[in-house]
């Protein structure tokens, strides 16, 4: 088990190589991944079981312990994502097929990566934990009623068909997750240490698919998605991080507000767009999965340098050998 648990811990923390390196061959050799693109909703499902076997109790408590910070973040994260993603594809007139890629992404909740990134950039953890598990239990009502409203623009959108989607990849796994875990907790703890190694091949399996099965449109319409991609979420770090500074939170709840609105669960975001849209439709989430790691990573190393004025003054008097009262 303590070599599972290694190899599972290196998974993690390179999984956005091998998300880059699968995509790569995916895109050169597409014949070998196509048939994946059959496999993207059990494939998510099994993510979101393992993020099931990690949720507790004591995850929510934030929520009745300071419910104005949780609120902002949720807040924040539908509005700013969606509207993003919306006026992104309005403004710079995409194609309709990538349109309707661009606004599944950004009506999804917070990504499963979000809460390492806030971890790495020294932010409220506990908040971030929050927010990302209320916005993933809201997915199934507020997530199909956004791409409604937003992408009916350019398509027709079946708000059922979206509804069973999410709780078919979504709700089911994740509350068996939740509930194996309750009644079964020893093997669940056991079970998790494995999850970062299943997690890093189901994302990197979708995103092969995805790669695979659109690598012809991929070809003429790659750097135009890609632009919209990084601006999207960069946006959205931005406007998080501003408007928590602007509601007065402090410097640890701002980086955790910035990073559950900029990352999204990109899984959902093919997984919806592969059932419900076209093949293209699905790459504008599947490169969202690649980016978002990265742009996460550096952002977490520039947070994780940021110091408020009660850090600054506490180090300084640490330092000087003065008590800290």
């Amino acid at each position: 088990m303590m070599f599972i648990e290694k190899i599972s811990s290196f998974a993690g923390k390179t999984f956005t190589v091998w998300v880059i390196l699968v995509s790569v061959i995916a895109y050169l050799f597409p014949g070998h991944f196509k048939w994946i693109g059959g496999y993207v909703v059990p494939l998510l499902g099994i993510v979101m079981f393992g993020m099931g076997l990690t949720l507790s109790a004591a995850d929510f408590a934030e929520v009745f312990r300071r419910p104005k910070d949780v609120a902002i973040g949720v807040v924040c994260h539908y509005v700013i994502m969606p509207g993003l993603a919306f006026l992104l594809a309005w403004g710079l007139d995409l194609p309709p097929e990538v349109a309707v890629g661009v606004i599944p992404v950004g009506c999804c909740p917070s990504g499963t990566a979000s809460n390492v990134m806030v971890f790495l950039a020294r932010g409220d953890v506990a908040l971030a934990v929050a927010i990302a598990s209320v916005s993933t239990i809201l997915a199934p009502i507020v997530t199909p009623l956004l791409i409604l409203l937003l992408a009916s623009k350019w398509v027709d959108i079946n708000m059922w068909s979206l509804f069973a989607s999410i709780i078919q990849v979504v709700i089911i796994p994740l509350a068996l997750g939740f509930v194996i875990k309750k009644f079964f907790g020893k093997q669940a703890e056991a079970s998790a240490k494995a999850l970062p190694l299943v997690s890093t091949i189901a994302i990197v399996m979708i995103v092969a698919g995805v790669v695979a099965g659109s690598q012809a449109k991929l070809a003429s319409t790659g750097p135009l998605i890609f632009a919209v991609v990084i601006l999207h979420n960069v946006l959205g770090f931005l406007l998080g991080f501003y408007l928590a500074r602007l509601f007065g939170m402090d410097l640890a709840k701002q980086k955790a507000v910035a990073m559950e609105v900029g990352m999204q669960n990109s899984g959902l975001g093919v997984a919806i767009a592969t059932a419900n849209f076209s093949p293209l439709a699905a790459v504008p989430s599947a490169i969202f999965s690649v980016w978002h790691n990265i742009s996460g990573s550096i952002l977490a190393t520039i947070f994780s340098r940021m110091r408020d004025k009660n850090e600054r003054t506490s180090g300084a008097a640490q330092q000087a050998g003065i008590p800290n009262p």
